[in-house]
């Protein structure tokens, strides 16, 4: 084996390299998962302290994953960016979140019969990972696998009401409504109120806001620490479905079912 400068490695220096490599590697993926809803955003010293490493060795990691776009720098904290995010997202295939929250949405979408979504945060967006369509010819709503903007979405709404107040307003200031009906929300003061309004009501709504014709109501999903997971969806046709039956009739039908893939995760 050759080293970096083009001698040939001993088997101690390949050890020593390979140990300092695993080092390292093992460092940034401690701090990586130093970020929590809890803990948004971190300055060098408290992602050492919350990593158990030396405040040099955090500087090292972070600037690192700020250089392959993991995190971003504002000259005080890091924060992970979409591109951290994709790891998590990478894993929903076969996450118990999708395997145990199937039957959930499934059991929605048969006593309601309309169509009922899970979806998580990725980045600015709301993902859609779980589907149970009702069985008509015309659907509304998404469909498995598209994504929303967090801001527009009820489902967004729902996950970033779970955040703390200042990383759901770094990510607020980096929305850009655009209008897809006469009733989308168009700034982000109107938008932040929603999403208040959704952590305060353990739910939230869309009527009509991006698609004429549909109204959406979703609730989270948490887990017996307090942690928001995903958002549970169900979308229905405006003419068929009153906003006021939907806080009578759906909403108490996706609390219940919600609250049950809680207590699983």
């Amino acid at each position: 084996m050759t080293s970096t400068a083009g001698v040939p490695s001993t088997p101690e220096q390949v050890k020593t390299e390979r140990q300092e490599s695993m080092g390292g590697l093992a460092k940034g993926l401690a701090i990586m998962e130093s970020f929590t809803p809890r803990r948004p955003h971190m300055t060098i010293s408290e992602a050492a302290a919350a990593s158990d490493t030396t405040p040099a060795a955090a500087r090292r990691c972070l600037l690192t994953l700020e250089n392959l776009g993991y995190v971003s720098y504002d000259g005080k904290y890091f924060r992970p960016t979409p591109r951290f995010t994709r790891l998590a997202v990478s894993y929903t295939d076969t996450a118990p979140l999708i395997t145990l929250g199937q039957p959930r949405i499934v059991a929605v979408r048969d006593e309601l019969d309309e169509s009922v979504s899970l979806a998580v945060l990725e980045g600015n967006e709301a993902a859609f990972v779980a589907r149970a369509e009702a069985s008509r010819i015309v659907s509304a709503g998404v469909r498995l696998g598209s994504r929303l903007p967090a801001y527009a979405s009820a489902t967004g709404r729902v996950l970033l009401a779970s955040l703390a107040d200042d990383e759901r307003d770094a990510r607020l200031r980096q929305a850009a409504p655009e209008a897809t009906t006469d009733n989308t929300l168009l700034t982000v003061d109107e938008v932040r109120s929603r999403v208040q309004e959704a952590r305060e009501e353990g739910y939230a709504y869309t009527d009509e806001e991006l698609e004429y014709g549909v109204r959406t109501m979703a609730v989270p999903v948490v887990d017996s620490t307090g942690t928001t997971h995903a958002a549970m969806s169900v979308s229905a046709f405006a003419a068929r479905t009153r906003l006021d039956e939907m806080r009578s009739r759906f909403l108490p039908v996706l609390r219940r079912e919600a609250e049950s893939l809680g207590r699983m995760l």
